[in-house]
């Protein structure tokens, strides 16, 4: 059996929930870095299918690094126009021939964001609204070695661990030194903002095509208040009127306020495109529902975190998540896992408040031992870390030892990586 380095203490801190102030934010899928991290994504899943498809596993590749320059718009009641389009360039690299097959890679990465932005922002009209451009550098083919396919080092036996030969093949070796984060239960401020966002972007839109993808929430809640401000794009095209433009920005306002009651008891209060001035005629009025049609420029991984939140009051990873390759780059791979043992204890271990996860890899050793899972925990009253501490090690570990799985539910799309 693998022996794992997995610590179980005390946090360091109150649980979020007990703070006097907590800050949380969500940026909706059109806002332009959203939209890099969503295109990274779907071009990194289309890549992986692609090279499994064509040579049986995944080859190296990344496309963490797409950039997004915002366009220019002259948006007006009843419908504008696009002046000078939005111009998105996929940047990473890729694997283009490998034993004698030859693999499309930049095609394959065209195609797979046509279809994200066709789906995700059908305001756009790919092509002339936004251009696309691919620039992926050839990967190496060399580099399968480290990801535990048909490789000596992979599946040679390293007595120092304990581990067979056939535990070192199932899991591949981690491409870098780094760390990923993740945290449960989610507090009530950090339900309302997912949940907001989510529900804007998805069942609402679908009845008020007036509202844009780029909908971005902060929540703040002091002590047990919280106040949650909403930016919501609204669609030129859709929008008659000033009067019927206020008519929109209330609608929102009230849609959050009765989702916000649904996660909490607090006291709160909703405001909705806060920057507008009625008097001016300066209001957040858009012709594809996104700030990114004029001067909001964006990039992979300056937004949500994994788990689809900003959140300042719990430790966070840097890296970006969306466009790593989902077989061994520990930036997605921990930063995933991390979150799912979150809230596999929260679930299934009684007496936690609080808790948060930190999985360190070191470059070259199997992904499945990482050089310290690390889990801090707040307790309920009346419940030590010694009462759970043996519950939480079996979690971690059995969570680890499928940490191959990973790979296959995020090509699959059955994770989000923002």
């Amino acid at each position: 059996m693998t022996e794992r380095n997995v610590r179980v203490e005390a946090i360091d801190r109150r649980a979020v929930e007990d703070q006097e102030v907590e800050i949380v934010e969500r940026k909706g899928l059109g806002h332009p870095d959203s939209i890099c991290d969503g295109i990274a994504e779907s071009v990194a899943s289309a890549l992986a299918q692609a090279y499994l498809d064509r040579v049986g596993h995944v080859l190296h590749f990344n496309t963490d690094e797409t950039q997004l320059v915002a366009g220019e718009a002259e948006p007006a009641f009843g419908g504008g126009e696009v002046v000078d389009p939005i111009y998105l360039l996929i940047v990473g690299r890729a694997t283009k021939r490998y034993e004698g097959t030859t693999i499309p890679t930049e095609r394959i990465a065209l195609e797979a964001a046509r279809e994200y932005l066709a789906e995700t922002i059908p305001q756009l009209e790919f092509g002339t609204d936004i251009i696309v451009d691919v620039k992926l550098g050839a990967g190496s083919g060399d580099l399968q070695d480290v990801f535990g396919e048909d490789s000596e080092e992979a599946g040679s036996s390293d007595s120092s661990s304990g581990q067979s030969p056939r535990e070192e093949v199932t899991a591949p070796m981690a491409n870098d030194t780094s760390f990923g984060v993740g945290h449960a239960p989610l507090s009530e401020t950090e339900r309302i903002v997912l949940e907001a966002e989510r529900h804007l972007n998805g069942a609402y839109a679908e009845e008020n095509p007036e509202i844009g993808s780029d909908v971005k929430i902060m929540g703040k809640r002091e002590e047990d208040a919280i106040d949650v401000t909403v930016a919501a794009a609204m669609v030129d095209e859709h929008v008659a009127d000033m009067d019927d433009y206020r008519e929109a920005v209330e609608s929102v306002r009230a849609e959050v306020e009765e989702l916000a009651g649904e996660y909490t008891d607090r006291e709160v209060s909703v405001y909705v495109n806060t920057a507008d001035d009625y008097d001016e005629g300066s209001i957040y009025l858009t012709v594809t529902g996104t700030s990114a049609e004029q001067g909001d420029d964006g990039s992979v991984g300056r937004g949500n975190r994994a788990n689809g939140l900003i959140t300042p009051n719990r430790s966070m990873s840097m890296e970006a998540t969306s466009g790593k390759n989902p077989v061994n780059h520990i930036g997605k791979i921990y930063n995933l896992l991390s979150t799912e043992i979150a809230e596999a204890v929260v679930a299934d271990v009684s007496g936690i408040r609080d808790l948060r996860v930190r999985l360190l890899s070191q470059i070259g050793r199997p992904i499945d031992e990482p050089h310290v899972a690390d889990v801090h925990v707040v307790t309920e009253e009346g419940v030590t870390v010694e009462d759970v501490r043996g519950e939480i090690e079996a979690i971690v570990n059995d969570q680890l030892a499928d940490v191959t799985s990973i790979t296959r539910r995020v090509i699959d799309g059955e994770l989000s990586t923002f």
